[in-house]
Order: C-alpha cells, then sequence, then structure tokens
C-alpha cells in the first residue's frame, strides 16, 4: 500500500482521529493515543510507523523489512521504510491490530465514550 493508501485505510478504523504534527508527519490517534505514523519522505522518522502487540515487538522489529521506530520503539513500536514490503492485506491487518492495541489500553469509560 501507498502511504496515501496507508492514510485513507486509517481513517476508516472506529474512532480513529487524523491530525499532522512533527514537520508534515500524519498521526492517527485513537482515544488521544498514537497508533500509526505516515511521514513525508526523508524525515527523521520512518516512512510508516505503528504500535504492535508487546508479546510480538522482538519478533516483528527484527523481520525483514521492518525496525525498531525511532523514538518510540520503548512503547513497543515498529517501522517500515518501504510500506510497499507487504501486501495491502498485512499492512491492514498490522494497522487494526495497532489500533486495536491502544483502544484496548483506553479507559473503560474512555472505550464506552468511543463506541469501541
Amino acid at each position: 500500500m501507498t502511504p496515501k493508501q496507508i492514510d485513507a485505510f486509517c481513517a476508516t478504523l472506529p474512532a480513529a482521529t487524523r491530525t499532522v504534527q512533527w514537520e508534515g508527519v500524519i498521526v492517527f490517534k485513537v482515544g488521544g493515543k498514537m497508533f500509526c505514523l505516515i511521514a513525508p519522505p526523508e524525515h527523521s522518522v520512518a516512512r510508516i510507523s505503528f504500535k504492535c502487540a508487546p508479546e510480538h515487538y522482538d519478533s516483528l522489529s527484527r523481520a525483514e523489512g521492518f525496525r525498531p521506530a525511532p523514538y518510540l520503539a520503548r512503547a513497543k513500536w515498529v517501522a517500515l521504510d518501504d510500506p510497499r514490503v507487504l501486501s495491502a492485506a498485512e499492512t491492514k491487518a498490522y494497522l487494526r491490530r495497532a489500533h486495536a492495541v491502544i483502544a484496548a489500553a483506553l479507559p473503560r469509560k474512555k472505550q464506552a465514550e468511543l463506541r469501541l
């Protein structure tokens, strides 16, 4: 998927919000917490970064095409410099999981408010 397609897909996830921060980085959040970043080419962060489940971080951060996300690796985020290394189905699955991990960590009241 292209960054533009990833942007459009993330916008369809439940209660997702989109902002632009840090010199043009597109930031997707759920309940005010980030789950995906889409950076412009040549930015200091990777092209695409997203939250992953803590139990998958070690293996995913070493998988082909992935690396620990700059500035966010301590929070179990991974990065893709070239999102085309994944199929569209794989990309969507990882992004749905990133959204779900963040949504599940929100307080129950916030989850109910957002109908998650």
